[in-house]
């Protein structure tokens, strides 16, 4: 091929649009984790280390088509597909600026998931400009100059356009197959994985490659499954089982009426209740409820992908989460039998709230949607006056929370969640409330104790101010760990601290739940249960019919029940089957749970 026949296969304009994407796809990223998105730091433009050349070959692929046009067709192709792309760049960290997450096919898919807090979208800022500058200049250019008149003579080029795509596709596919399959970095890079905030999985695919894979996502992998009659009957035989329908007891109903007001403690365990350190109670103020509440000390986690996403959906429709992936990420919008919805029925409120962005685990759009709370409020909704960790620290937290329950019509369900356990159990030294030795406060299980008992204390101011301002005697406060949390994300570290007994050092896989109320009569069950048996234990003692959640109920009503025994994420049968046909009941329930939720099994339509 001579110069002149190769020159006319040089697409000037096209490049140019290549360049600028790459550009905008830059300056983008290094605009999301700024203050408020609105400035640039290319120093934040990557949260771990991603593979450059995927993120060169997404835009590698949308300039390809252009090789499919000719003469003014291509710069007709190049300039609309800047132009929209960099209106949808503009659009999308509108949307992340107020609800911490991206655009999505879902919201299209699932109305409800679009804008789920109704925050206003329209947030221009002026760095938003830098997306469109080119496009103006471009279209002057164009018309009043001939600086892209070599490129009304460029043909179209089938091979190329078969090339180019095909390079971009490959070494997508290739680079999927060598970091997410075969794991060949380990773990250093991540590609298609959607992480729990949604920046990090931007950082990591590119805002091009997320809004595909996005897509991809949605319209694939998340796609609800056809059940099979032989599935539906499996399902049906499995709940009709599970539901004991036993004769009421004297808990049914005991605290009819009252507010159920729900903490969920990140990363609290149980073995921390009731015991000391160095002398020192590591949760007093918990203790001091125990006097006064119901106590499951056999309760365990059942989290998978979702950690503390999972809490959420397990305690609010008593069902386990998905085998692969994260529930509140892959079906946003499924149809439960939810807590808050039972309890609407007997006339509460429900408030949901919890002190981060609405995109984190994309749990706002599932609390409004999915879990059928009446209002939902995330960390806009508060004044972030003291950070510790990985957001609004706990202390301030639960005193604006108490404030917006005592707010409330009654009766009303308040659910939330606390952040500043949450690991590595960084306490500022100002913060800690335990008085440890040096050498052993440094220690990962002397920092899980100090953020401990700075979560409890806040949990008693919280319960104090909330005994003052009158709400405390006819609310019901019921506290959980979301999941464990020492021993499930830092057993290594375990193995080398040196401290007295041999109490801590089980991974039992127990989280604490209590329920308080001042005129319980404290008592302790040891039946052994989970995060899905809250749910129908809690809608029991509030007076809620078992006919209201026994079918759809895959938890049991502990302070109701004839069974001993559950099972962990990992299939693990925990406790004593009465018989062979309860064990092959609780063997059959993680299958039974992940076609629920991929058949969308409740739904009415």
């Amino acid at each position: 091929m001579n110069n002149r026949k190769f020159i006319k296969y040089i697409d000037v304009f096209a490049i140019i649009t290549y360049i600028l994407l790459v550009i905008k796809s830059d300056i983008y990223l290094a605009m999301i984790r700024t203050n408020g998105s609105a400035s640039i730091d290319f120093k934040l433009m990557y949260f771990g280390k991603p593979d450059i050349l995927a993120h060169l070959v997404f835009p590698l692929i949308v300039v390809s088509f252009s090789y499919l046009f000719k003469g003014k067709g291509k710069i007709g192709y190049n300039l609309i597909i800047n132009t929209l792309i960099s209106i949808f760049f503009i659009a999308d960290i509108w949307y992340y600026r107020s609800n911490g997450t991206f655009l999505s096919i879902s919201n299209i898919l699932y109305p409800s998931t679009f804008n789920p807090l109704h925050k206003n979208l329209f947030n221009f800022k002026p760095v938003d400009l830098i997306f469109v500058i080119d496009i103006f200049i471009s279209i002057i250019l164009i018309i009043k100059t001939n600086v892209f008149k070599k490129t009304y003579e460029v043909s179209r080029s089938i091979i190329a356009f078969i090339v180019l795509f095909l390079l971009g596709v490959g070494y997508t596919s290739y680079a999927h197959y060598a970091i997410d399959v075969a794991d060949k970095t380990k773990g250093e890079k991540m590609l298609f994985r959607t992480c729990w905030a949604p920046f990090q999985s931007m950082s990591n695919m590119s805002p091009l490659g997320y809004h595909a894979y996005d897509i991809y996502e949605y319209l694939v992998l998340n796609r609800t499954e056809k059940l099979s009659d032989s599935d539906k009957t499996q399902i049906a035989n499995w709940f009709e089982y599970n539901n004991e329908n036993l004769p009421d007891n004297k808990y049914k109903g005991m605290l009819q009426g009252k507010n159920l007001i729900a903490i969920q403690v990140e990363s609290l365990e149980n073995f921390v209740i009731g015991q000391k350190a160095y002398g020192q109670e590591i949760t007093p103020n918990l203790n001091r409820l125990l006097s006064n509440s119901l106590y499951f000390s056999g309760v365990h986690e059942q989290n998978n992908s979702g950690t503390s996403s999972d809490a959420d959906f397990m305690i609010n429709t008593s069902v386990f989460p998905i085998r692969e992936g994260a529930t509140f990420f892959r079906y946003p919008q499924r149809e439960y039998t939810t807590l808050a919805e039972l309890l609407k029925d007997k006339g509460y409120n429900s408030l949901s709230t919890h002190p981060e962005v609405a995109g984190n685990w994309n749990w706002a759009p599932v609390h409004q949607g999915s879990l059928k709370f009446d209002k939902t409020l995330d960390i806009t909704s508060y004044n972030v006056d003291e950070v510790i960790g990985l957001g609004l620290s706990d202390q301030s937290y639960l005193n604006q929370v108490a404030d917006k329950l005592t707010a409330l019509k009654q009766p009303f369900y308040g659910y939330m969640v606390t952040l500043t356990s949450h690991g590595p159990f960084d306490i500022p030294d100002n913060k800690k409330l335990l008085k440890l030795p040096e050498e052993f406060d440094k220690t990962i299980l002397g920092s899980y104790f100090q953020s401990v008992r700075y979560t409890d204390e806040a949990i008693g101011n919280f319960i104090k101010k909330l005994d003052s301002e009158g709400v405390l005697k006819n609310s019901v406060i019921m506290i959980y760990g979301d999941h464990t949390g020492v021993h499930k994300f830092y057993p290594d570290k375990l193995k080398d601290v040196k401290f007295e007994g041999n109490w801590w050092q089980p991974n039992d896989m127990k989280i604490p739940y209590i329920i308080y109320n001042p005129s319980i009569n404290g008592e302790e069950f040891k039946v052994n249960g989970g995060g899905v048996d809250i749910l129908p234990t809690i809608s029991y003692l509030l007076g809620v019919d078992r006919k209201e959640f026994g079918s759809t109920s895959m938890g049991r009503v502990l302070v109701n029940t004839n069974r001993d025994a559950t099972v962990l994420n990992s299939g693990e049968i925990i406790g004593t089957p009465k018989d062979a046909k309860e064990e092959q009941h609780l063997k059959e329930t993680l299958d039974v749970a992940n076609k629920v939720v991929l058949g969308n099994y409740f739904s009415k339509k």
